[in-house]
């Protein structure tokens, strides 16, 4: 090997290597050492130079503090808009996704949802008064600000404050857009931080004229309008082009509170709002107010809506049908869609009547200030909704949103799933007696338990041990196996949101909507099939094709029960109606079944049922959850059942409910159930006929009555501790 340094080898050579790199090392770290010691006297020689003494440091102490923390807030703020950011990541400029005209059963328009798309406004054909109007009172230096208003939001906590109350706002109309477009309506400082970082957000990627137009397509403006075209249509009948001084300053007026300021709703408030929004153009230099006095004098006037049957709740259900049938289904790529519904406005109309009356005459004696209706067939075609008293008030649909506890109207699916084990049927005899799971024991109104008594009379007595009872024996002891049972049933039935599994959940403490509910009552009146809501009919696109159909597009029905537990669990809600709580619900010559349910405290008042035809649920109470004065679901809720089912079987032929005669009574043949030792359950021979045993139960059912019942607005038989 030869060696490549005169005097040694390669160990010598590597070492000689080291020592080098050694040295450049330390070379260089001394070097670095030197340039930061020779630039750190620089800055201090300037620091010297430029420091200040006495009064002058206090503020210079002070802006470098608030530099620090400044820098720290706004690295906080930052962490806190991310989450806001992600839902950024779509094309916000894209409108609305969907175009919907809803027509009802027959085919007549009866109003529309979603933003026009092939026909919107471009925003240089906007009137120039109506463009003014809305800046002067929404964002008068919009054309100034780059997303947030400095100078207007001190301006607005100055008035404010001089008013004694919140008089003007400072979100900028940018803010106000990302609010519409990515965040919801609460009220948090959480909120607020991302409204501003998604308004600077939008500035950086549009420009002004994009953000306006945006604004004026996107804002909810009452009455089930969105943008200020579909309002301009709505409330006055023309193109927005064509609007005056004195409608643009009504418009200009309800994109603070769309449902205060409506003027089909609250003319007067919406006249006094647009002479806001006049001295708010003369305030801005905008106009002189010789402009406005024409408008002052000679203000807006809507067309007259009030015999306008606008079923809101409804298609505002029925456009959410739509927008998950287009999600669902890839060959629905239109998004200007014609869709024939199931609404039948005689049905919808009554259902709204019923409702409103009902809540006026009765309301103030027993507490409750709201309710909701359910009207569907027995397909699952939804034939009316009501979502509450009055639309123009609250927009909130407690029909198809509001989570209620529904009572003792949960124990038929309890019912059914101990029919569906092999537990029980129709004829079977329980023991209504004590029972505890853990510290909880439920108790029966009157605090008193009967012993040895059937099905059918401990479903028409809406007895609250015996749910338990078999909730316990489905799970074999378990009572935990048994919820899980009810709960996989109740998937089936159509419940679609969870159910929370608690003890009591078998007697109705779970929360549900009143459509889910009223769902899973199809199930039984269509003899065992599921039922899957929906308002859709038929779907058209643009060019008036037929692109969907229930019948052909829905998936087939399932079978939750068999026919004859169905016709079993039929013959026990028809007693319900017949000779139990629920008898204010008979229709007459119509046979219909029945729950009622009356949560603890009378907060929540039920009653769902259905006939051959179709499937009602009916719900009373109020927004803030607080008590009634001892309503029951066999009160108020079953009146309003009769009366808009009475309305929806005229003309129709008068079946029986699947598996019943026109006297309710259990199929023949029915199999028993096998001996249940520990909960008691057992069927055994009957000493008396089927028709002495039902007389007898009446019997008794009358004489607890007499002695339970309380006097009340309608003399109606209080409720058990969870419902009856």
């Amino acid at each position: 090997m030869t060696d490549l340094t005169p005097g040694g080898g390669w160990g010598s050579a590597l070492k000689r290597f080291f020592l080098d790199l050694d040295a450049r090392l330390n070379d260089g770290a001394y070097r670095l050492a030197g340039a930061i010691g020779r630039a750190w006297e620089r800055l201090a020689d300037l620091a010297d130079r430029v420091q200040v003494y006495g009064w002058k440091r206090v503020f210079a102490e002070i802006a470098s503090e608030g530099m620090t923390l400044g820098t720290g807030g706004l690295l906080v703020l930052l962490m806190l808009a991310i989450p806001a950011f992600r839902d950024t990541a779509e094309d916000w400029r894209k409108p609305s996704e969907l175009s919907v005209v809803f027509q009802d059963r027959y085919g007549n328009e009866v109003g529309r949802r979603g933003i026009r798309l092939n026909d919107s406004v471009p925003l240089e054909e906007f009137p120039d008064h109506l463009i003014k109007a809305v800046l002067a009172t929404e964002d008068r230096r919009f054309f100034e600000h780059y997303g947030i208003d400095v100078i207007g939001t001190f301006r607005a906590i100055a008035t404010n404050a001089r008013a004694g109350g919140v008089v003007q706002g400072g979100s900028t109309l940018t803010q106000q857009l990302a609010k519409n477009l990515f965040l919801s309506n609460e009220r948090s400082i959480e909120r607020k931080i991302k409204e501003a970082f998604l308004a600077l957000w939008l500035e950086s990627r549009a420009t002004k004229n994009e953000i306006l137009k945006t604004y004026l397509d996107r804002a909810y403006m009452g009455g089930g309008a969105f943008g200020a075209e579909a309002a301009s249509e709505y409330y006055f009948g023309k193109s927005v082009r064509d609007v005056t001084l004195a409608e643009a300053a009504m418009l200009a007026g309800l994109f603070k509170a769309p449902t205060r300021f409506a003027p089909h709703v609250n003319l007067p408030a919406a006249r006094a709002r647009a002479n806001t929004v006049l001295d708010n153009l003369v305030e801005a230099g905008f106009m002189t107010e010789g402009q406005v006095f024409g408008a002052r004098r000679n203000p807006a006037t809507p067309v007259d809506r009030k015999d306008d049957a606008v079923p809101n709740y409804y298609l505002d259900y029925a456009f959410e049908d739509v927008k998950r049938l287009v999600a669902a289904t890839p060959s629905l790529v239109d998004r200007v869609l014609t869709v024939r519904t199931g609404l039948d406005l005689a049905i919808q109309k009554q259902a709204e009547t019923s409702v409103d009356q009902i809540l006026r005459q009765y309301g103030s004696d027993y507490g409750a200030s709201q309710a909701a209706a359910v009207v569907m067939e027995v397909d699952g075609t939804v034939r009316a909704i009501v979502g509450g008293r009055d639309y123009g008030a609250s927009q909130f649909n407690r029909a198809t949103e509001a989570m209620r506890q529904p009572g003792s109207s949960f124990k038929p699916l309890v019912y059914g799933t101990a029919m569906r084990e092999g537990l029980i049927n129709s004829r079977s005899i329980v023991v209504d007696r004590p029972i505890c799971l853990g510290n909880w024991c439920p108790q029966n109104y009157g605090r008193s338990f009967s012993g040895s008594t059937t099905v059918t009379s401990a479903m028409v007595r809406s007895i609250n041990s015996i749910p338990v009872i078999l909730t316990q024996q489905m799970g074999r002891g378990d009572s935990r196996i048994g919820r899980q049972k009810i709960i996989a049933t109740a998937r089936e039935m159509g419940v679609t949101r969870p159910i929370t599994d608690t003890a009591p959940m078998p007697i109705g403490a779970a929360e549900i909507t009143l459509v889910e509910l009223t769902t899973a009552y199809g199930s039984f009146a269509s003899g065992g099939l599921a039922l899957q809501p929906h308002a859709a009919v038929e779907i058209r696109n643009s060019a008036g094709e037929l692109v969907w159909r229930a019948d052909r597009d829905l998936p087939p029905r399932k079978r939750v029960f068999t026919p004859q537990v169905a016709a079993d669990m039929n013959g026990m809600l028809v007693g319900v109606v017949e000779s139990g709580t629920g008898r204010r619900a008979q229709v007459q010559g119509v046979q219909v079944g029945g729950k009622t349910g009356t949560t603890n405290s009378y907060r929540d008042a039920l009653f769902v049922g259905y006939s051959s035809h179709f499937v009602t649920g009916i719900w009373y109470g109020n927004d803030d959850y607080s008590e009634t004065n001892r309503m029951t679901g066999g009160s108020l809720p079953a009146m309003t059942f009769s009366q808009i089912m009475t309305t929806a079987h005229q003309g129709l032929d008068r079946r029986p409910i699947f598996g019943l005669s026109t006297a309710p009574q259990a199929p023949a043949g029915a199999p028993s159930a096998a001996p249940l030792p520990q909960a008691g359950i057992a069927d055994r021979p009957q000493s008396l006929s089927r028709r002495s045993m039902e007389v007898l139960g009446r019997i008794d059912l009358m004489l607890r009555d007499a002695a339970e019942s309380r006097p009340g607005p309608l003399s109606a038989a209080p409720s058990g501790s969870v419902t009856r």
